[in-house]
């Protein structure tokens, strides 16, 4: 736990309860990267729903339910948690919630697609909001001058626990397919794995991480009054949106680019498969080696950011992302498809932790729950934008997918083009201005 230094921590906090923070990133990445892209996703597809041609439609439908349900009450439910307090009971809750939805996908069997459904949209929600509650702890935990390297340990060490899940279940789906055992028996015992994982690790957190803000008396002053109060602070966010105008830039940036990730992560396994050739078993290895290359960026981005700006080494990964989308596009072996998806899991890592530590500078102290769910809101906008976008181009060119990758390049682009106006000191200044 050496690489945890007490350097980095705010006065107060002690090495193990980063620890424990960073341990939630370990627990719920092994939900994306065994629920979403690398097992259930392409199951879903072949298997719940006999592969049809409708089935993709379907899967993003589910998907882009449950980003519309995390954007409409996310933000309120930050604000909501700030004014009482309340960010690690709520995430409790959320964790348990997306645990035992996770758990349930075991009995989605071929056919029943809308019991699928409805356990993903659950399940996919619940996630988003402890990732959300989660990352609102950052600023409490980690000096300004640090919360680079800090949201870097935290994705680098969830990238890990993405790879130790997916390294399970690849071993039982590779000793199950050894045996003759179908798709239909051995996707939900990863299921189990994955919800299994998820939940005992997600008990370190729970131990180790204290609630460090203290309620404010505008959500406690009368009975009932919490969730108006909220309300009330979210709509006075927006008025003073000129007040966080780098904030707001970065909200956009955020939309566009993460809209192109989120293409990575929902549909990494679909292209490999359909267009490159992929067997499932190479899918699910390439997934793993993803991993390994995000871990890598993941950590040595926090590092750079702090060292020589988060914004330059954010527009670095965006443009390491066009570089991928270029490389898959034209990518016509599988050799030659590993190197994209290598600079994709280096990008992947460096641009997810450059973007959460961003928003932990640009965040008030006693509104960082409702700021990081304004950036919730952001990541499932361009979760429904990236996704939605490359299935209407790939829909309207016939079937071709190297299109809709190539063209998910414009959004990493676009994304490039918000964060230009972003100036970090005004935003900090702005940040540490603020009042409740």
């Amino acid at each position: 736990m050496a690489v945890f230094s007490s350097d980095v921590l705010n006065p107060g906090v002690r090495r193990r309860e980063l620890f424990g923070w960073a341990m939630y990133d370990f627990a719920n990445s092994g939900y994306t990267t065994v629920v979403l892209t690398a097992v259930f996703a392409a199951y879903f597809v072949g298997g719940v729903a006999g592969g049809a041609a409708w089935a993709p439609l379907a899967w993003t439908a589910a998907l882009s339910v449950s980003h519309v349900i995390v954007m409409l009450t996310m933000p309120s439910l930050g604000a909501w948690a700030d004014l009482r307090a309340a960010k690690k009971r709520l995430l409790m809750l959320t964790t348990a919630a997306c645990v035992l939805t996770t758990l349930a996908l075991a009995w989605a069997r071929p056919g029943a697609v809308l019991l699928a459904m409805a356990l993903i949209v659950v399940s996919n929600t619940f996630y988003a909001y402890g990732e959300s509650l989660t990352a609102a702890f950052l600023p409490e935990l980690a000096k300004p001058d640090a919360m680079g390297k800090v949201s870097g340990w935290g994705w680098g060490l969830g990238y890990l626990g993405g790879m130790l899940t997916l390294g399970l279940c690849l071993a039982y789906v590779l000793s199950a397919q050894a045996q003759g055992i179908p798709a239909s028996q051995f996707v939900p015992v990863t299921m189990w794995i994955t919800a299994a994982m998820y939940g005992l690790a997600a008990l370190v957190t729970f131990a180790l991480l204290r609630e460090h803000a203290q309620p404010s008396s505008a959500g406690t002053s009368e009975a009932g009054s919490g969730p108006r109060a909220a309300l009330r602070r979210l709509r006075a966010t927006f008025r003073e949106a000129s007040r966080y105008r780098d904030f707001m830039w970065l909200l956009l940036c955020t939309v566009a680019y993460q809209g192109g990730v989120a293409v990575a992560i929902t549909l990494a396994a679909i292209y490999a498969e359909q267009v490159i050739g992929f067997q499932p078993q190479e899918t699910m290895l390439l997934i793993f080696v993803l991993n390994i290359a995000a871990a890598v960026g993941a950590f040595g981005c926090g590092y750079l950011q702090d060292a020589f700006g988060h914004k330059r080494v954010l527009a670095l990964t965006l443009l390491g992302w066009v570089l991928t989308c270029v490389l898959a596009a034209l990518a016509t072996s599988k050799g030659q498809f590993w190197w994209a998806a290598g600079v994709a899991g280096l990008c992947m890592g460096s641009s997810q932790s450059a973007g959460r530590a961003m928003v932990g500078l640009f965040a008030p102290e006693a509104r960082l729950a409702e700021f990081f769910g304004l950036w919730t809101f952001g990541t499932r906008l361009a979760s429904i934008v990236g996704p939605l976008a490359y299935g209407l181009i790939t829909w309207a060119t016939g079937g071709n997918q190297r299109v809709a990758i190539a063209s998910t390049t414009v959004l990493f682009v676009l994304g490039l083009l918000a964060l230009a106006p972003i100036r970090v000191a005004r935003g900090r200044a702005a940040a540490m201005a603020a009042t409740v």
